[in-house]
């Protein structure tokens, strides 16, 4: 499908956009960049759940990934396996992220992740097992974080989608969730 709005040109961009995105290339930025005010205040919080927060790398991934996979999100799926790649999480768990909590092999702690993932994606609520069960793990500041990173992936997700923006070319071999 073609993108519904395409990514701006970087010599169409104004000197805010060019400020705030310095060298970055990548199409969800210059997608944005039709709106620098947005993207200025989106940055600032993207910032924090991406590289700020309490949540240990590869919970947060685990969290990103599931979400971009109940979003159908091809382009966050597919920068965020390039990350996740990056941190240690191999193709074999990256695989498993798509099947789910229940699927085989996952330790206690990461279906959990999941498990918040698909809640927070289908209830937008968590039950009180896996409450008590993150609970357990992570603090106060953990608990916001982990919410508000699923809830940044959705929102990012459904931009991403309703744009219809396409995955970078350096995006490669990762398998692609696909609307049903």
């Amino acid at each position: 499908m073609e993108p519904r709005l395409r990514p701006l040109p970087r010599e169409e961009w104004d000197d805010e956009t060019r400020a705030l995105l310095g060298d970055r290339t990548l199409k969800v930025f210059a997608t944005f960049a039709h709106h620098p005010k947005l993207m200025k205040r989106w940055l600032v919080f993207g910032n924090h759940v991406l590289a700020k927060s309490t949540l240990p790398a590869r919970d947060r991934e685990l969290l990103v990934l599931r979400t971009g996979w109940n979003c159908r999100a091809q382009y966050e799926w597919g920068q965020h396996v390039a990350i996740a790649r990056g941190i240690g999480i191999g193709d074999d768990e990256i695989a498993r992220v798509a099947e789910g909590p229940d699927a085989g092999g996952w330790s206690e702690a990461d279906a959990v992740l999941l498990r918040a993932a698909d809640e927070l994606h289908n209830e937008q609520t968590l039950s009180d097992s896996t409450y008590a069960a993150l609970e357990s793990r992570y603090d106060v500041q953990g608990l916001l974080d982990l919410v508000f990173t699923v809830g940044q992936y959705h929102l990012v997700s459904m931009a991403l989608n309703a744009f219809r923006v396409e995955r970078d070319d350096d995006v490669t071999g990762v398998p692609i969730p696909t609307r049903e």
